[in-house]
Parts: C-alpha cells; sequence; structure tokens
C-alpha cells in the first residue's frame, strides 16, 4: 500500500504504439510532474516483453531528472535524496487491451446492457450475441471460434424470469469451445451476470470448459440496470487471467504497487472524478493508436465506449474504411490526389512510430483525427442512452414494443467541458489545431469550455487517483489540464453572410468591445490563461446559445492558451458539397483560427 504522503511517484502507460512514464514529486506542500520520458512499447516481436518498453521510458526519465530510478531492471523503493520512489503505477492497453465479447438475451436489452458493463470497465467489444440478434446457431459458435477474445460476459433474464433463452446462449459458449488470444493452457473466463434462477444450469453447462464466475444479474429487473458487479469482476478476471498470460506481464505485475489498470478504464476514472466534483456535463476522449475512447458524464451518469477500429496508427487503415475517403478529402484545404492520400495511410499503419514531417502530411494526418473523432462521438451517442421507462411499472409488452434504448443522454447544449487526449491532440504543434480538431468533431452548441491533456498524463493519473487523490489531482489540474478557452456556436443555420449574433466582451478594467459574427465564418477573441471576463450574447432571432431562440444570455468566460472561439458555421453543421468553395471556406476558417504557418 502507499504511503500517507509519498515525496516521489512513478507512473507508465503502456499504449499499444508508445510507453509513457511520468515522475511526479512533491515540491513544498503540492505535487508537481517532474518530467516525461518515453519509449516505443515492445509487446511485439522481436521483444514479446512489455517490460523492456516500460524500462526505456523509466531510463529516459532518469536522464532528464537526474534522479536514479532504477537498479539494474529493478525499480528503487524508497526515497534518499536523489534516488528511488515511493511507489510504482501502471495502466496498460499494449497488445489490444482487454477485448471481450459479450452476449444477452435481447439484443436492445440484457445485451446493451452487458455490451456498457464491459464498456465501462475498460474493454473492446468485439461483437454482441444475441438470442434475437438474427444469426443461426451455427454461425454465433464460429463467430466465438474466430474472434478468441479475453473473456466473455454472459447476460440475460430478469431474476425470476424465463431462464431458458440464457441457458441457450450458454450452450452455444460450450459447443464453441473457444480459445483463449494468450496463454494455451488455462481456460477463457465466463463471467455470467444473469437470471439468479439459471445459476446451477450455467455451472453444469460451463464449468468444465472455461473458468467461470457468477455475479449478481446486471439487470435484476426491467426497469434497473446493476453494471458494478460485473464490472468490478472484469477487472478482476482481465489481472488474474489475461494481463497474467500477456507478454511479459506477469514480471511488470511484480514491479507495480497496485494492480495494472487498462487505459480507457484510468481514463474515464479521471474524467467522470472531475465531472462528478465540478457537478458539470463533460466529455472526455482519448485518440490513441488502436483505438479512440469517448468517456461523457450527463445528469450525473457516466458512459464510456471504446472505438476499436477507430486509431491513428494500428487502426489508421479502418478508418479510411469505415468513414470513405471522400470524408476524409473533404477536411483538406488544398487538393491531393486519392492514390496519394490511400498511400500515406498505408505507410502509416505499417509504420506506426512515424510523425508527419511535412505541413501538407500534418494537414492530412489531423483531416483522418477530425474523422475518426467524429465517429467515435456517432458511436458513443448510440450507446450512451437512458432506459426507458425508468421508475415507471410496464406491462412486459410496452418492454419489447419500445425496447429499452430510450433517448442519448449526450445534450451538447448543455454540455460544459470537452477534454481532448491521445498523441493527435495532446501533441498538436500548435493549441489551436487541437481546439478546432475538438469542435468540428464534436460540435458543441452554446457555450462549453474546451481543454485537453498537456502530455497525454490522463491514465497515469487516474490510476494515481485509486492509491493516492491528492497527488492526482494536483498534478491533472496544475500539469495536466491545459485550458483552451471557451467555445461560443449558436445553434441553427442561416444564409452565408447573415448576421447571426453580437457579442459584448467586457475584460476587467476595460470598455466593453462589441463583435458582430456572421454565418460561415469563425472567429478568435484573445483571451489570456489567466484572464476572465463577462460576455453578453444576442443571437438573432432564428439562433440560439443556450436561452431559447433570439433570447440573449449572460456569463463569465476565462481565457485560455487559445481563447474564445466564436463558431457561426452552423448547427447543424455541413461543409459546402461545391470542391473549391469547401477548400476556400476551410482555408478562410483555418487562417482564422490561426491554424498553420502561412507559407
Amino acid at each position: 500500500m502507499s504511503p500517507k504522503e509519498p515525496k516521489r511517484i512513478l507512473a507508465t502507460d503502456c499504449g499499444s504504439t508508445t510507453t509513457k512514464a511520468i515522475l511526479i514529486e512533491k515540491k513544498g506542500e503540492e505535487y508537481r510532474l517532474v518530467v516525461r520520458g518515453e519509449a516505443p512499447t515492445t509487446v511485439e516481436a522481436p521483444f514479446e516483453d512489455v517490460t523492456k518498453g516500460v524500462l526505456n521510458s523509466v531510463r529516459e526519465v532518469e536522464e532528464l531528472s537526474g534522479i536514479k530510478v532504477l537498479d539494474g531492471e529493478n525499480i528503487i523503493k524508497g526515497v534518499k535524496d536523489k534516488e528511488g520512489v515511493d511507489f510504482y503505477v501502471s495502466t496498460s492497453s499494449a497488445g489490444g487491451g482487454l477485448q471481450m465479447m459479450v452476449a444477452g438475451v435481447v439484443l436492445t436489452m440484457t445485451a446493451e446492457s452487458a455490451a456498457r458493463a464491459a464498456l465501462g470497465a475498460g474493454a473492446i467489444v468485439m461483437d454482441v450475441i444475441a438470442s434475437n440478434d438474427g444469426r443461426l446457431p451455427h454461425q454465433k459458435i464460429e463467430r466465438i471460434r474466430n474472434l478468441r477474445p479475453d473473456m466473455i460476459l454472459l447476460s440475460g433474464g430478469i431474476d425470476g424470469g424465463t431462464i431458458s433463452h440464457v441457458v441457450e446462449l450458454a450452450e452455444l459458449i460450450k459447443a464453441a469451445d473457444p480459445r483463449p488470444r494468450f496463454g494455451i493452457g488455462y481456460q477463457l473466463p465466463v463471467i455470467y451476470a444473469g437470471n439468479k434462477d439459471a445459476r446451477d444450469i450455467i455451472i453444469n453447462t460451463l464449468k468444465e470448459k472455461t473458468e467461470l464466475v457468477i455475479v449478481e444479474n446486471l439487470r435484476p429487473i426491467l426497469e434497473r440496470e446493476n453494471l458494478n458487479p460485473a464490472r468490478n469482476k472484469i477487472h478482476d478476471q482481465f489481472m488474474e487471467h489475461v494481463m497474467a498470460h500477456a507478454p511479459g506481464y506477469k514480471d511488470l505485475m511484480t514491479m507495480t504497487d497496485v494492480p495494472i489498470m487498462p487505459t480507457p478504464g484510468a481514463v474515464g476514472l479521471l474524467v467522470e472524478t472531475v465531472a462528478k466534483k465540478e457537478k458539470i456535463a463533460a466529455i472526455g476522449v482519448d485518440i490513441g493508436g488502436a483505438t479512440t475512447d469517448v468517456f461523457s458524464v450527463f445528469q450525473g451518469v457516466f458512459n464510456r465506449t471504446v472505438s476499436a477500429n477507430l486509431g491513428m496508427s494500428y487502426s489508421i487503415s479502418n478508418v479510411l474504411a469505415e468513414t470513405g475517403i471522400e470524408n476524409i478529402m473533404r477536411w483538406l484545404p488544398e487538393d491531393i490526389e486519392e492514390k496519394t492520400l490511400r498511400n500515406r495511410i498505408r505507410n502509416k499503419m505499417i509504420r506506426p512510430t512515424t510523425i508527419p514531417s511535412a505541413l501538407e502530411d500534418l494537414k492530412l494526418e489531423q483531416a483522418i483525427a477530425r474523422e475518426a473523432l467524429r465517429l467515435a462521438f456517432e458511436q458513443h451517442k448510440n450507446m450512451a442512452v437512458g432506459l426507458k421507462g425508468v421508475q415507471q411499472e410496464r406491462t412486459i409488452s410496452d418492454a419489447f414494443s419500445q425496447s429499452m434504448t430510450g433517448e442519448s443522454l449526450i445534450d451538447l447544449m448543455s454540455l460544459n467541458l470537452i477534454i481532448g487526449s491521445g498523441g493527435a491532440l495532446s501533441h498538436s504543434p500548435r493549441r489551436h489545431q487541437a481546439a478546432l480538431m475538438t469542435i468540428d468533431a464534436f460540435l458543441p452548441e452554446g457555450i462549453t469550455r474546451l481543454a485537453v491533456d498537456s502530455i497525454f498524463m490522463m491514465p497515469h493519473l487516474g490510476v494515481l487517483s485509486t492509491v493516492h487523490e491528492k497527488s492526482a489531482t494536483e498534478v491533472f489540474n496544475k500539469d495536466c489540464l491545459i485550458p483552451l478557452g471557451f467555445c461560443i456556436a449558436p445553434l441553427g443555420v442561416g444564409k452565408e453572410g447573415q448576421k447571426v449574433i453580437t457579442i459584448k466582451l467586457q475584460r476587467k478594467d476595460e470598455k466593453p468591445k462589441e463583435v458582430v459574427v456572421k454565418f460561415g465564418e469563425i472567429k478568435l477573441l484573445p483571451l489570456s490563461q489567466e484572464e476572465e471576463a463577462k460576455i453578453m450574447l444576442h443571437p438573432e432571432k432564428g439562433f440560439d446559445v443556450g436561452e431559447g431562440r433570439g433570447k440573449s444570455l449572460e456569463a463569465t468566460v476565462f481565457g485560455g492558451v487559445v481563447g474564445l472561439v466564436i463558431d457561426c458555421r452552423g448547427r447543424p453543421f455541413n461543409l459546402p458539397e461545391n470542391k473549391g468553395k469547401r477548400m476556400e471556406k476551410l482555408n478562410e476558417w483555418f487562417a482564422a483560427m490561426n491554424l498553420y504557418p502561412e507559407i
């Protein structure tokens, strides 16, 4: 267990492409980041040992800080002057992270609840199998065999209800006799979180073929989800079975002072903590090499989704396949041949650690990032839903006719904060680029605060918050989160050049400054990080900034490294269909946002 007041803390995150290490130290009464080191992740051949990348990243920390952390390949525990750390924590998504299949009786009820439980635990959901998903039994068996998940979550039936369907699903899993992805000498973990009346039959069916564990039903009654027991067990099984068999993880587990946490689970924990502490609606996004994870807290409800095929290195070709070449090219402010574009994307996939060396390459990478973020957010909106009929009695026929999927909880007008994280956002050469990529992908409405993870350390701080919240919170606020500023985006659509909004900006000890913004424009008003200002928003009749169409609004805003972005491009947002006009508008917006150097 960690000491009460540690002097020095080491944390690592083993990503699919890069392993990042950070060193935190207590300076006076506060904790601050000292240095950050990174190295390529070594989970694949020729090394096949994740600890090699960890040690390389820690060696860089040693070189940069002048503090001795390693004794050979061991981490020195206990602080003595310029030597040692008090404790060491780590997260990981290397080797593809935690890959799961979920099975449930009804696709839009228990199967969807099971998927939410798995996603919330930090898993990638490879497929959802349900009794009513339209596939024949042999197709489901073949799918389970081919995917080779790390774990299966089986659910179905309310307590006291019918058991036949969930038993059928168990028999399918038994018939598939699934082999796990890592390790050949152990059985695949299966978590049963369904009707408690079916437990004995499930045990008899699966105990010999799988490593079966039983938890409370995740849908005990139609109107209630009970996801935490399943989520906690997924995490336990991940540590005990999956991590133990992944290359080099056994050694890494002996080095850390607390269990290794899946990277998405750690980032989600941090976003949830921030939203609940400040009592706000927040969205966090982590765009990685293999996946893009989206986290949200609306009405106090935390949701998380992993888009397993949307990343910026290993999965970059999947982004192209899913969105189509036209959707990527629509974000490019200059002409590029389709063949050249495809080749550059393939090059990035086979050389995942490369970074853009020319301005044209950077513009292309940021166009792809916009699409990866947009698609991941679309998937998140479909998953982050309320249950229809919560807190009300309904008949069984009501339940089946309406399904349990209600309205999406994502309400962009009530959104207070977007936090961007991951290489494409944290390492963009100008913070303005991260701000506009976030706005283009999420299309916030009304008044929304924008922030970015400075050097991508949210995973480290997420796992650290479970053992020492004070150090995690202080470093998060002072060294991790960079305020970009605010985005003001009126809801509504108009004609090019039509007046949309009049803004009065009242800085301290200055006369109010009035700005008029027309439809199709973006304006950037400088407001530095330490500044606070009052804004009076007067939208025109057809536009809404949060109080209703045409109604004025007063608010207090804080500055950031970018400032105040006034986005009057319309909500819903549509790019011009004409190619020449589109490129002209993109260049106009990019210049207004000071996105790229003038050549």
